[in-house]
C-alpha cells in the first residue's frame, strides 16, 4: 500500500523528491502517512478534498483483497 500511495503522490506534485510516505500497523489497521512539500499540499488535497478522497478510495479498494483496514493521513 505504501508504494501505491507514493506513486500516486509523486505523479501529482511538482517536488516529488519531497514526498515521504510512512506506514504503521496496529493489528488489522494500517495507517499510511503522506507528507509533501507545503507548496504541493493543494495539489494532493484538491478542490473540496476530491483528490484526497480519490486516493483514499483507491487504497481502500486495493486493501479490500487483504482484508485489512487502511487509513491514509495527509500531514
Amino acid at each position: 500500500m505504501k508504494e501505491l500511495v507514493e506513486v500516486i503522490a509523486k505523479s501529482l506534485v511538482e517536488h516529488p523528491e519531497e514526498v515521504v510516505v510512512t506506514e504503521k500497523e496496529n493489528g488489522r489497521t494500517t495507517v499510511i502517512e503522506l507528507k509533501v512539500a507545503q507548496s504541493d499540499m493543494g495539489k494532493v488535497i484538491g478542490k473540496q478534498g476530491r483528490i484526497a478522497k480519490a486516493i483514499r478510495a483507491v487504497v481502500k479498494a486495493a486493501a479490500s483483497k487483504s482484508d485489512k483496514k487502511v487509513v491514509v493521513d495527509i500531514v
